[in-house]
C-alpha cells in the first residue's frame, strides 16, 4: 500500500505572490506545504518578495531581457513540478505587480509557450501540469464576481496557466479577511491543508 501511495506522489511548487512574507498568504503557503508534505508528496516553497529581478519588461516582447539568475531558479522549479499553487492578495481585483513582473519575466515565448510561424495557433510548453489559485480579499465573493468579473483570478488561470498548458486549474477564495476572527481565519487555512494533504488521494 505504501508503494501505491509513493506513485501518487506529486512534485509541488507553491508560490506565494504576496510582496510581504509573513501574511495570512504566506500562513496559507506554509498551511499548503505541511499539508502536502503529510500527504507523502514533495514540495518547495518560493516568495516572491525574495526574488531578485527587474519585474519590468522594458522593451515589452520585442527585445530579448537578460534573466537574472533567480528567475532562472524559478523557471527550474516550474520544470520540476507536477503540480503549481498560486497564492496571491487580491489588490484593486487583480494581482499584486511584482507578482504579474514574476509571470511577464519569466513565462516568455520559447520556454512557456510558442507561437506557430504561420497562423494564430500556439504550442502550449508547460503542459503536463496541474495548478491551483489561492487568492484572499476583503470583498466577499459574489461582489468579485458580479461587478470585478473574478479579474484576478481569470487573469492567472485563464490568460497566463492555461495558456501555458495547465490543466486542470483551480482556484479557491479566502474572501471578508478584514471581517473575520483569527479563529475563522485559522478555519480556513485548515481547510486548505487538509485539501492539500489529500491532493493526491
Amino acid at each position: 500500500m505504501r508503494d501505491f501511495w509513493e506513485k501518487l506522489a506529486l512534485k509541488i511548487l507553491i508560490l506565494n505572490g504576496n510582496n510581504k512574507r509573513e501574511s495570512l498568504c504566506g500562513a496559507i503557503c506554509k498551511a499548503y506545504r505541511d499539508g502536502a508534505i503529510e500527504g507523502g508528496n514533495d514540495v518547495t516553497l518560493v516568495n516572491v518578495a525574495e526574488l531578485k529581478f527587474d519585474p519590468i519588461l522594458h522593451e515589452g516582447y520585442l527585445a530579448v531581457q537578460e534573466m537574472e539568475p533567480d528567475l532562472k531558479d524559478f523557471q527550474q522549479k516550474l520544470l520540476w513540478a507536477d503540480h503549481f499553487v498560486v497564492v496571491y492578495p487580491t489588490w484593486w481585483g487583480g494581482l499584486p505587480a511584482l507578482l504579474k513582473g514574476l509571470f511577464d519575466r519569466s513565462f516568455y515565448s520559447g520556454f512557456a509557450y510558442k507561437y506557430h510561424d504561420k497562423g494564430p495557433m500556439w504550442d502550449k510548453l508547460l503542459n503536463g501540469r496541474s495548478a491551483h489559485v489561492i487568492t484572499t480579499m476583503d470583498a466577499p465573493f459574489l461582489w468579485y464576481f458580479l461587478f470585478y468579473r473574478s479579474a484576478g483570478t481569470n487573469l492567472i488561470k485563464n490568460a497566463i496557466l492555461k495558456f501555458c498548458g495547465f490543466s486542470p486549474v483551480k482556484t479557491s477564495y479566502v474572501t471578508r479577511v478584514r471581517f473575520k476572527t483569527e479563529r475563522q481565519l485559522s478555519a480556513e487555512i485548515n481547510k486548505i491543508k487538509v485539501r492539500a494533504k489529500n491532493i493526491n488521494r
